[in-house]
């Protein structure tokens, strides 16, 4: 009853914990949190009421992510995230930037996957909220898609 007050938003800013890819809802013991979150963006991102508004993706907790993947598997056949075809962490010769890498741009794909219109803007951030500087990046980043929306709508820019 109260999503009509978002009619004209510019951009939703959507926040998901990559880090939780191994756990399940408190709520739900069956439920993974990374699908609970790909859910949400799912009938966000897809949403009438949302259908020109940009999207803005932080797939937060990177940096707990990128040492998680080092002793707990992102796949787990039968379990989770069967569709992660790696590099992956901790196999032997794996580069460690090539599997942070993979995984990353695996959590992105899952998110982006979602989408159903093609001209639907989705920009996807992994973010550490902790990591100052990569917050500032991220946030002018968002400044400047904001701007550069409003710019075209009003018809100063093509």
């Amino acid at each position: 009853k109260w999503i009509h007050c978002f009619d004209k938003v510019t951009a939703v800013i959507f926040v998901a914990a990559i880090n939780e890819y191994d756990q399940v809802l408190y709520e739900d013991s069956q439920t993974n949190r990374v699908d609970e979150a790909i859910k949400l963006f799912d009938e966000i991102c897809n949403s009438s009421w949302f259908r020109k508004t940009s999207m803005i993706l932080f797939l937060n907790k990177s940096d707990l992510f990128e040492e998680k993947l080092f002793h707990t598997p992102l796949r787990v056949d039968g379990v989770r995230h069967e569709a992660f075809q790696g590099p992956f962490a901790g196999d032997e010769g794996v580069d460690r930037e090539d599997a942070i890498v993979a995984a990353r741009e695996y959590m992105i794909w899952l998110f982006n996957e979602k989408k159903k219109d093609a001209d639907k803007e989705v920009y996807a951030h992994v973010t550490c909220a902790t990591d100052t500087n990569n917050v500032q990046v991220v946030f002018s980043a968002c400044k400047d898609i904001i701007l550069r929306r409003n710019l075209v709508s009003s018809g100063f820019m093509d």
